[in-house]
């Protein structure tokens, strides 16, 4: 795909999510994706954001729902993706993949697939060295870590309630998961 088509792709979503206002918008596998977007999903986004704001050192920064594009068939919006702060403050719709250091995804019940499968390649292939899937069906949150070509090296789920501490580049991040919110279907199914 060609420079000008990514822009005409850019404005077609814009224009989707103009349309779909309470939905998020990505391309995925060359498939245009359209996903409500639930009170728990931006609950959850909301108390990792103030968790992990307060812990970042001052050349990061968070960023939500803003594009990254990894190729011409994959372009991600991720719920948290930490970014230098030089680059965050150009106040842009769309950043390179690979200004990423942390991303977190918040699995709904349309993104299952997207966010345990399709999503941990590509993150690692670009080198981000974290990445942590905030699950509110299943109430725990699955860290990734240790990137490869092919997907991350590492792996751990850890249910909600304990402080889950990342190690990362950016130094030790610590989750409060004992508040993260949880689907009641999830409840009476765990």
């Amino acid at each position: 795909m060609t420079v000008s088509g990514i822009d005409r792709l850019h404005s077609q979503l814009g224009k989707l999510e103009d349309m779909f206002p309470g939905y998020v918008t990505e391309i995925v596998e060359g498939s245009i994706v359209v996903n409500p977007v639930r009170p728990f999903h931006g609950k959850t986004i909301q108390r990792v954001w103030a968790l992990l704001e307060t812990q970042l050192p001052p050349a990061w920064a968070l960023v939500s729902g803003v594009a990254f594009p990894f190729d011409d068939a994959n372009e991600f919006c991720p719920d948290i993706a930490v970014i230098p702060a030089e680059a965050e403050a150009e106040n842009r719709s769309a950043y390179p993949a690979d200004l990423i250091e942390l991303v977190a995804e918040v699995v709904s019940p349309e993104s299952v697939r997207r966010d345990y499968e399709v999503k941990p390649r590509w993150y690692a292939s670009r080198g981000i060295a974290d990445y942590l899937v905030l699950d509110p069906l299943k109430s725990h949150v699955v860290t990734m870590w240790n990137p490869a070509s092919d997907g991350y090296r590492g792996r751990d789920v850890i249910p909600y309630g304990p402080d889950l501490t990342v190690d990362s580049p950016l130094g030790k991040l610590t989750l409060t998961t004992g508040r993260l919110p949880v689907d009641p279907k999830a409840r009476a199914v765990s």
